[in-house]
């Protein structure tokens, strides 16, 4: 964006000064859409009406636009029905010298009802103590529960899971989101399928799944990888 000084423009500077910008071409990535809360209300507003009464929203967000969108949510769903903030921390890419990297997403967890909702806590995978010599061999060798931050790495260049997909999540990551947090033959919706981890993670644990993209690389990406489930693949033409 280039700023000029002009007595007719739209912003005010020190001192009252005027000031007009006008968009120049950039190689950073410029968000597609100047609100995204409202972008993303009609779906959540939908996710929560077809939700089954002891089901729960899982909304996965960077650090940019998670405030934001959390006071949507508490709006809509009511601040009694926010269970958790999970941060998802991984190492990866490039470390500016000019601030603390980012490195890390926000998944907010949501129940329909906050009184009763599925959370099985005997199915979550358990991980190493960063001192195992703190706590003895015999919690060391059965591992700790995991808080609400977890440490995953990305899915690497090299692994037999990646598709390609340019904003592929790890399976691990949403298989244990969906073996905590919903029974068998439960149904898994995502809005936001892309490579459709979501749906793998879902059929290798004896749920169904519903998964939308309107990305054409993202359906094909998902017919392959969903191969083995047999989906039923329902492509609808886009609005004119």
């Amino acid at each position: 964006m280039e700023v000029t000084r002009d007595e007719t423009g739209t912003r005010t500077g020190f001192g009252g000064a005027r000031y007009s910008t006008t968009p120049i071409a950039s190689s950073q990535y410029i968000d597609r859409f100047d609100d995204f809360a409202e972008f993303l209300r009609p779906r959540l507003v939908e996710a929560k009406r077809i939700l089954t009464a002891d089901g729960s929203l899982f909304l996965h967000i960077d650090y940019r636009e998670v405030h934001y969108v959390k006071v949507m949510l508490d709006g809509l769903f009511g601040r009694t029905s926010f269970i958790n903030e999970i941060i998802w921390s991984y190492d990866y890419g490039g470390k500016p010298r000019t601030r603390w990297a980012a490195k890390h997403d926000n998944i907010l967890w949501y129940a329909k009802d906050p009184e009763h909702y599925v959370f099985h806590h005997d199915a979550i995978d358990r991980i190493p103590y960063m001192a195992p010599d703190l706590v003895g061999p015999e919690k060391a060798a059965r591992g700790k529960v995991p808080t609400d931050v977890w440490w995953m790495t990305i899915v690497p260049t090299n692994s037999k899971e990646k598709t390609g997909y340019p904003t592929q999540k790890p399976l691990k990551l949403l298989d244990r989101i969906v073996r905590v947090h919903s029974d068998e033959n439960d149904t898994v919706l995502d809005f936001f399928a892309g490579s459709g981890t979501a749906g793998e993670a879902a059929a290798r644990n004896n749920r169904q799944f519903i998964l939308v993209d309107e990305n054409p690389d993202a359906m094909e990406t998902m017919k392959i990888r969903l191969a083995f489930a047999q989906p039923e693949i329902v492509e609808t033409a886009p609005k004119a």
